[in-house]
């Protein structure tokens, strides 16, 4: 059934009417309109314990740093607030409300358009709340981009994702795909992009945050998000901002030795690179959405199963609706990163290579890699073998490097300067005897019940299927 969209006056009315409801807003960076969307509902008095702004560094310091310094638009900041909050709420007025009143804490930390409009808007909006009294407290917090031109117009956004947000806490939580569209009721597609959306609580701990944030993806409300190699969902700027990127793209069903190989050989090369430093080097395995799709749904078990053993391999994770490369390198050039590298094997790049994919753009090909191949990008090639032979997989008539490709006059002289200026790397040193191992064959033997895959794969990863019945086995 279709889901009706209430106005944010209507959200704001319902949850002041609502008598368990009540608690506090403090809102920084962005005026106080989360608060004023209440107060010009009606019946505020309801709903709101107190609404506070500290815009002077030292008074919002005071309040919620406690001498620690740190960024003022951050995560780390957001749940100080929310902290400090939600204790002096329950603290004050705990012993004469608890029993019939279920308390929230409500935080937003917010960096709107500049007079110069050269700045990053974005901020980080999260609520501590009580779906029962004398309850442990739920949380929800998400981090959003301000798309907007205009300082007065994502001022007035943020006051619609703010009521948005404390309505959805109480009358979808049980709904966790319409609780994320909710959030995005009564704005346009094209001002908001929500980055990071992450839940925990008693009353939440069902939600498995992975899945939410695959989710936003297929919503549309933002291009990609990602995961640490410890399965934590992580606002996209804070892991890659600043950092060397080294990207590979595949969909890791399962990883192959090819791909373990991958992995490994482009890591070494980029080692070698003089602006390297292991601290400030991030690696990232990417599944685009299209290929979580394949068979039209998502199927949440695989998906976790990619993302699991992934992680168990210490490696990070990004889910991406980004078809083209190009549009992929274009993300990451949003947050200023230092230098990246993005592996492909020889099918790949042919495909890459192809003037079809780039027919919607007015410059064709040559704008297409206008984008692919900024200054700070390069691509990393994995041979391939042209057929295969038992006996010597590794003889040179076979093996196919981004030196050896057949490509058109015109389209070569193009791939030779490419080449020329190192914008295109071969991957040296690969182990040649796995070249002949393929993830859909090895996929089809997995899910026919046929032996032989099990020396296609790392041992951990066969551990990984059999003890979990992974990707259609069946012991």
């Amino acid at each position: 059934m279709e889901r009706e969209v209430l106005s944010t006056n209507r959200k704001a009315l319902l949850i002041n009417l609502d008598g368990r409801v009540f608690g506090t807003l403090a809102e920084i960076g962005g005026g106080q309109e989360v608060a004023r969307n209440f107060f010009m509902a009606g019946g505020a008095s309801g709903t709101i314990a107190k609404s506070v702004s500290a815009y002077d560094k030292r008074f919002s310091d005071a309040f919620y740093n406690q001498n620690k310094p740190g960024r003022y638009v951050s995560e780390g900041r957001l749940l100080k607030m929310l902290d400090t909050e939600y204790r002096e709420l329950a603290g004050l007025l705990g012993e004469k409300r608890g029993d019939n009143t279920c308390f929230f804490a409500f935080a937003n930390t917010v960096a709107i358009l500049n007079y110069k409009k050269d700045n990053e808007a974005h901020g980080w909006i999260g609520i501590r709340f009580q779906l029962t009294p004398r309850s442990s407290p739920n949380e929800v917090v998400m981090h959003v981009q301000l798309r907007e031109q205009d300082s007065l117009l994502q001022q007035r956004t943020l006051g619609v994702l703010g009521v948005n947000l404390i309505f959805a806490c109480h009358h979808h939580h049980l709904y966790p795909n319409t609780f994320l569209q909710s959030l995005l009721d009564n704005l346009a597609e094209d001002v908001v992009e929500v980055t990071m959306v992450r839940m925990s609580g008693p009353d939440l701990d069902y939600v498995d945050n992975r899945l939410l944030a695959v989710q936003m993806v297929r919503n549309g409300m933002t291009h990609a998000i990602v995961f640490d190699r410890y399965g934590k969902v992580q606002e996209p700027a804070d892991m890659l901002y600043r950092k060397n990127v080294l990207a590979f793209r595949g969909s890791f069903r399962p990883i192959t030795y090819v791909g373990f190989d991958m992995l490994k050989t482009s890591y070494a090369i980029f080692k070698r690179d003089e602006d390297y430093r292991k601290e400030n080097t991030l690696a990232l395995c990417e599944i685009t959405l299209n290929n979580l799709l394949e068979e039209g749904e998502l199927d949440n078990r695989d998906f976790l199963a990619r993302v699991d053993i992934l992680n168990g391999m210490g490696q990070n994770v990004m889910v991406s609706d980004f078809r083209e490369y190009f549009k992929l390198v274009a993300y990451f050039s949003r947050f200023k990163i230092l230098n990246l590298r993005i592996v492909i094997g020889i099918p790949t790049l042919l495909n890459v290579l192809d003037r079809k994919y780039y027919r919607h753009l007015k410059g064709g090909i040559l704008e297409a890699f206008g984008q692919l191949f900024p200054e700070n990008m390069k691509l990393y090639v994995y041979p391939t073998i042209s057929s295969v032979s038992m006996d010597d997989p590794t003889r040179g008539e076979h093996l196919i490097t981004s030196g050896n490709l057949e490509l058109d006059g015109d389209l070569k002289d193009l791939y030779n300067y490419l080449k020329k200026n190192r914008k295109i790397i071969d991957i040296q040193n690969v182990k040649t005897d796995w070249l002949y191992i393929n993830s859909r064959h090895v996929l089809n033997l997995i899910q026919s019940g046929k032996g032989g895959w099990e020396e296609m794969v790392p041992r951990y990863i066969e551990d990984q299927i059999k003890s979990k019945n992974l990707f259609g086995y069946h012991g």
